[in-house]
């Protein structure tokens, strides 16, 4: 494949359903800061670039407790996130573009609270990028999904053979994903609902996503039965 890839991995959500005073992706998982395993995975890897987002209060303490302590080369920068997490992505976007022609062709966008990310699923999801310019790992859904009337009453049950679980990283043309979040960006109203990378390119430039094989160990860390699951997944 030619051209540059790089990666945006956020690390600058407060995990409030967590309950720790730690925020979540800094908790320790088997002797390391969780988002470690992630930027793990990247660093061996074929992206090229990291771009790690966190919170202003955490700069410094990812720069040397994490970056410099693990010696992960391959990340150019750690810059502060936003608000929401579509402003944490369009900080890390805009990292990248900074410097005229310097910025990646292709970029992958992952939760840092996702630690268990495999070395094949990044693979899967750059060859998702180059072959569509927009994929997302994600995995058919297990469960019988039902459609809530508002009021707790089951109004309807889609067809679960069409429902996918979405995960990250979610990779893209570093040129539409930039230009998408440039023109969601501009106005409050295009920002309403946003809940992952894929809508934005969906909404703000009609392009279709790929769906590519994630890997159904590839949780997000969100409660502390998620920590210990994914404890028990590294084994």
């Amino acid at each position: 494949m030619k051209g540059k890839i790089g990666a945006v991995v956020l690390a600058a959500g407060q995990g409030k359903r967590m309950h720790a005073a730690v925020a979540k992706q800094f908790l320790e998982l088997k002797g390391k800061p969780l988002v470690c395993y992630s930027l793990e995975a990247f660093q061996s890897s074929p992206v090229e670039e990291i771009v790690l987002v966190t919170g202003e209060q955490e700069l410094r303490y990812c720069e040397r407790e994490i970056v410099k302590a693990y010696g992960f080369s391959k990340v150019k920068a750690v810059v502060c996130g936003g608000r929401e997490r579509y402003h944490s992505v369009y900080e890390g976007l805009k990292e990248f573009g900074r410097e005229p022609g310097a910025a990646p062709e292709y970029v992958l966008i992952h939760d840092g609270a996702r630690p268990l990310v495999s070395e094949a699923v990044i693979r899967r999801a750059i060859q998702g990028a180059a072959d569509f310019q927009a994929c997302v790992a994600g995995m058919p859904v297990k469960d019988t999904i039902k459609v809530s009337d508002g009021n707790g009453f089951a109004a309807g049950t889609p067809d679960r053979k069409q429902l996918w679980q979405i995960q990250t990283p979610q990779a893209f043309l570093f040129e539409l994903i930039f230009q998408a979040y440039e023109r969601m960006m501009s106005q409050s109203e295009f920002q309403e609902g946003i809940t992952d990378d894929a809508m934005v390119v969906e909404k703000m430039a009609t392009h279709s996503v790929k769906l590519v094989e994630g890997d159904y160990r590839n949780i997000k860390v969100t409660t502390p039965e998620d920590l210990m699951v994914a404890e028990a997944l590294l084994g």
